[in-house]
Protein backbone atom coordinates (compact mmCIF):
# COMPACT_ATOMS: atom_id res chain seq x y z
CA UNK A 1 0.00 0.00 0.00
CA UNK A 2 0.92 3.10 -0.54
CA UNK A 3 0.95 6.71 1.36
CA UNK A 4 2.88 9.65 1.81
CA UNK A 5 5.68 10.33 4.20
CA UNK A 6 6.67 13.89 5.51
CA UNK A 7 9.52 13.58 7.57
CA UNK A 8 10.43 17.11 9.26
CA UNK A 9 13.31 16.32 10.76
CA UNK A 10 16.68 17.47 9.86
CA UNK A 11 16.34 18.42 6.18
CA UNK A 12 13.11 17.02 5.40
CA UNK A 13 11.74 14.91 2.43
CA UNK A 14 7.85 14.42 1.13
CA UNK A 15 7.90 10.73 -0.22
CA UNK A 16 5.24 8.42 -1.20
CA UNK A 17 6.39 5.25 0.19
CA UNK A 18 5.42 1.43 0.27
CA UNK A 19 4.58 0.05 3.15
CA UNK A 20 3.17 -3.43 4.25
CA UNK A 21 -1.04 -3.79 4.63
CA UNK A 22 -1.89 -3.27 8.45
CA UNK A 23 1.21 -1.43 9.26
CA UNK A 24 0.80 0.81 12.64
CA UNK A 25 2.10 4.66 13.15
CA UNK A 26 4.27 3.27 16.05
CA UNK A 27 5.98 0.82 13.54
CA UNK A 28 6.22 3.36 10.95
CA UNK A 29 7.96 5.49 13.18
CA UNK A 30 10.33 2.51 14.36
CA UNK A 31 11.14 1.79 10.67
CA UNK A 32 12.02 5.23 9.69
CA UNK A 33 13.25 6.66 12.80
CA UNK A 34 14.94 4.03 14.59
CA UNK A 35 16.95 6.04 16.78
CA UNK A 36 14.25 8.45 17.79
CA UNK A 37 11.94 8.61 20.56
CA UNK A 38 8.07 9.30 19.74
CA UNK A 39 7.90 11.13 22.66
CA UNK A 40 9.92 13.90 21.07
CA UNK A 41 7.47 13.88 17.61
CA UNK A 42 4.71 15.63 16.69
CA UNK A 43 3.24 12.73 14.56
CA UNK A 44 -0.20 13.24 12.66
CA UNK A 45 -1.70 11.52 9.80
CA UNK A 46 -3.85 13.55 7.38
CA UNK A 47 -3.24 16.16 9.56
CA UNK A 48 -4.50 15.09 12.85
CA UNK A 49 -2.70 13.98 15.66
CA UNK A 50 -3.03 10.25 16.60
CA UNK A 51 -1.70 7.33 18.36
CA UNK A 52 0.62 5.03 17.72
CA UNK A 53 -1.47 1.40 17.76
CA UNK A 54 -3.36 3.53 14.43
CA UNK A 55 -3.65 1.63 11.55
CA UNK A 56 -2.41 3.20 8.43
CA UNK A 57 -4.65 3.00 5.37
CA UNK A 58 -4.02 3.71 1.54
CA UNK A 59 -3.05 7.01 0.99
CA UNK A 60 -2.75 8.35 4.42
CA UNK A 61 -0.49 11.58 4.81
CA UNK A 62 1.82 11.14 7.71
CA UNK A 63 3.32 13.83 9.15
CA UNK A 64 6.84 13.51 12.01
CA UNK A 65 8.18 17.01 13.43
CA UNK A 66 10.82 17.09 15.96
CA UNK A 67 9.52 18.93 18.93
CA UNK A 68 12.61 20.50 19.64
CA UNK A 69 14.86 21.68 16.61
CA UNK A 70 18.34 21.30 17.26
CA UNK A 71 19.78 24.99 17.64
CA UNK A 72 16.97 26.99 17.71
CA UNK A 73 17.19 29.76 20.77
CA UNK A 74 14.74 29.54 23.54
CA UNK A 75 14.15 32.86 25.33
Amino acid sequence: MRLLFINNDGGGFADEIDVTDGLTVRQLFEQRLPQGQPGDYLIRVNRQPTTGDTVLQPGDRVTITPLKIEGAFQG
